[in-house]
């Protein structure tokens, strides 16, 4: 298939004869069959663009041709077809013309022969920037796939950081990838799916872009499950038919009473996403008709006063479900999102959700970030969500600058990207927003990593509170800070944002170097003595050990061992086998779990290179394994953990035999979880028997039962080992109003 030039007439003509030619600016022609057309895009873009501005554009796009030219993407379409389609959608945003630019210019120095230098001295820096930050790093050696994307990722979202222009370009260029993924093989299919749903899809909810998160997530549901998706797009499609008549009566009842009440309104049935009735039904176990049988509107009225007298008029209409009532105009979501929710019984008895807001509030709700191009009209929200946005963006350049590696800054960011969040507020009543499941202590970073890092203890709402408590909406957090006060390695185990993570890990990194490298040394000298090995290496043995560890100095490697990165039995393994002499089985540095390794003994004081993981809690006397985790060292997981399996089955290699020490002159955390009578002292009684039965409680909660007849308590206690959960475990059981004692898994 051959593909027409714009300012040519002559298809034949060579593409790199063209290029070294001062560029016109023809007017652009209609295509020939066959024949990418640009003439869509340059309409849209006449309604806001200058007749300038069109000429630049109309550069690009010949440049771009020319690069792309005899180049055809796998459904048979020349390959220009997909720069203009990424191109139309900025378009659909009002994004500005360096946008457009870039947009149309986005794989010529990833696919082609073109050099940043080139696009900076024709199209100038802006544009250029915009590219190479949307430019794959092909030309780099990476150890692994995952590590490639992982530094492709790093770099997008740091580009981003710079100019949201990169990742809203990124978001076209995957949508119309998405739309046209059929054409490709089912593997391929799935992995790029799962790639949109694991990062883009988060991506554009946290800005706010809820059409393109929408039809991503559906476009990757497809993708990922197919028959799934047209299972349920056939059921959906069946059932329409049987709603339109509720649909009906309710569009017309409340129209007609907010009309009663003088208020202007657009009322409209808003119909749920394929992904979102799958997510429902796999999320709250409910079948497909208890899905469905939820009816959705939308009410957008023209004033912010009027959005509460709609809703009083809505709860005067039909009768309010509680506790089904948010409030996300006065205290708006963190990616900018206003709306009042509510869910009422309607008629027949079927649950009705409701969500109301201005038309601005509708514009930001749907376009998100991108409405600071497409309404430019100075809204006090508008410029909001852009500081919003913003300081969400300096916040991966803070993580960048504390992150070791693009897989572990990848995970960071992904942490963060998470869609649910909580809103507290500081003692002087500013909101902050928090990832769902937060604590105190990522509270206390989220203000500023130093006084994240000098944090000693923290109040809710005027109480003393663990720093690992977790947070819930509405709480007032005061953090308490010592300039003396350092971060601890077991801060890792309950942050829950990419920032504290970050910040905690780049503090173990660097901090007390000359400690790491005293400790990482007596702890391979050890580990060398039980396999009678002379600690004294020689310089042979030495080089040798380096240049297979990648360390850069014995000083270097100390330091790992000491801060966890590697294990001191591992370390010491390996200088056997180099002094083995036996050049055709030399030992692994990444030995599979169930080698031949002798366990490496626990005796859970070991700090920094030991942790003992908080999902399962171990304690001695359980069966354990042990995971090798960056920059976290051992983590100590009990045989039976579901989560450690999960990760075991992802990445074997990373799981080494552990086992637990004969002498252990400390106690250790464990949970249980007690179902008792709601009666009077019953707390006290159960208190007291843990302290009698010599164990110390650390952290307590309670649910109670919708008819205050139940509860269950959960307890972190401490513990010597098995034998002592087991007896005191019984003596609880024989506290009266006790009906159920057990320990607490993972």
């Amino acid at each position: 298939m051959k593909l027409t030039s714009p300012d040519s007439t002559h298809p034949a003509t060579p593409a790199r004869s063209r290029r070294a030619g001062k560029p016109q600016d023809a007017e652009v022609p209609a295509p020939a069959p066959g024949v990418a057309s640009v003439t869509q895009l340059i309409n849209k873009l006449s309604d806001y663009l200058t007749p300038a501005e069109l000429k630049k554009v109309k550069e690009a796009y010949r440049f771009s041709d020319e690069m792309h030219l005899g180049q055809v993407r796998k459904s048979g379409e020349p390959y220009i077809s997909h720069p203009i389609a990424v191109a139309e959608i900025c378009a659909e945003w009002k994004l500005d013309a360096q946008a457009i630019m870039a947009a149309l210019l986005h794989d010529v120095i990833e696919d082609q022969d073109v050099k940043k230098d080139d696009l900076v001295e024709r199209f100038g820096a802006q544009v250029a920037n915009l590219v190479d930050g949307l430019s794959k790093l092909e030309k780099i050696e990476f150890q692994s796939q995952v590590e490639a994307q992982a530094e492709n990722f790093r770099k997008m979202l740091l580009a981003m950081a710079s100019d949201v222009r990169v990742i809203l370009i990124k978001l076209a260029d995957r949508l119309h990838n998405m739309r046209t993924l059929g054409v490709m093989v089912a593997a391929k299919k799935r992995r790029i799916a799962r790639e949109t749903m694991e990062v883009y899809v988060p991506i554009a909810h946290r800005l706010g872009l809820n059409n393109i998160y929408r039809e991503l997530q559906d476009l990757s549901f497809s993708h990922l499950y197919p028959l799934r998706y047209q299972t349920l797009a056939k059921a959906i499609k069946a059932a329409r038919g049987n709603r339109r008549e509720v649909v009906k009566k309710i569009l017309e009842t409340v129209k007609n009473q907010l009309g009663t009440n003088h208020i202007e309104a657009e009322v409209y049935g808003r119909e749920k996403t394929l992904y979102g009735i799958y997510k429902k039904m796999r999320n709250k176990h409910l079948s497909f008709s208890q899905v469905l049988d939820v009816y959705g509107f939308r009410v957008v009225v023209d004033t912010v006063p009027n959005c509460y007298v709609a809703l009083g008029t809505l709860h005067a209409l039909y009768k309010p479900m509680p506790g089904k009532f948010k409030d996300y105009i006065a205290i708006r979501k963190i990616n900018g999102y206003q709306s009042l929710h509510t869910t009422l019984i309607g008629p027949y008895g079927t649950p009705v959700e409701f969500q109301i807001r201005t038309q601005d509030m509708h514009r930001t709700a749907e376009s998100g970030v991108a409405a600071h191009w497409l309404y430019k009209t100075g809204d006090s929200n508008m410029s909001d969500l852009q500081q919003r946005t913003h300081a969400w963006l300096q916040s991966l350049l803070d993580i960048q600058q504390q992150t070791g590696d693009s897989a572990e800054f990848l995970e960071h960011v992904k942490v963060d990207l998470f869609p649910d969040s909580v809103y507290v507020f500081t003692p002087k009543s500013k909101i902050i927003a928090l990832p769902r499941g937060a604590t105190a202590l990522d509270f206390a970073y989220s203000i500023h990593t130093g006084i994240g890092d000098h944090t000693v203890s923290v109040k809710i709402n005027n109480e003393p509170a663990l720093l690992r408590n977790e947070l819930h909406n509405g709480d007032i957090v005061e953090i308490v800070t010592d300039p003396e006060s350092r971060p601890s390695p077991t801060w890792l185990s309950y942050v829950r944002t990419g920032k504290a993570r970050s910040a905690i890990r780049h503090y173990l990194r660097t901090v007390n170097v000359n400690e790491s490298v005293e400790l990482g040394q007596e702890l391979l000298a050890g580990a060398l003595a039980a396999r009678n090995i002379n600690p004294e290496l020689s310089p042979g043995a030495i080089e040798k050990l380096l240049a297979e560890s990648s360390a850069k100095s014995m000083e270097e490697l100390y330091a790992d061992i000491g801060i966890g990165k590697r294990m001191p039995a591992l370390v010491a393994r390996h200088i056997f086998g180099l002094m083995d002499g036996d050049p055709e089985h030399p030992p692994s540095t990444q030995p599979a779990a169930g080698g031949d390794i002798d366990p490496v003994t626990i005796y859970g004081s070991e700090g920094v290179s030991v942790q003992l993981a908080p999902c399962c809690l171990p304690i001695p006397g359980d069966q354990i394994i042990g995971q090798l985790r960056r920059d976290q060292g051992l983590v100590v997981h009990t045989c039976d953990c579901l989560p450690a399996k999960r990760v075991r089955a992802k990445e074997p290699d990373r799981w080494i035999a552990v086992q637990w020490g004969e002498e252990l002159n400390r106690r250790f955390d464990c949970r249980i979880r007690l179902l008792i009578n709601n009666e009077k002292g019953i707390l006290a009684r159960v208190a007291a028997e843990i302290g009698e039965s010599d164990a110390n409680i650390t952290y307590v909660g309670m649910d109670e039962d919708d008819e205050h007849l139940m509860t269950q308590l959960r307890f972190t206690i401490q513990v010597k080992d098995r034998v002592h959960l087991a007896q005191l475990i019984r003596n609880l059981r024989r506290v009266a109003g006790v009906n159920r004692v057990e320990r607490e898994r993972s």
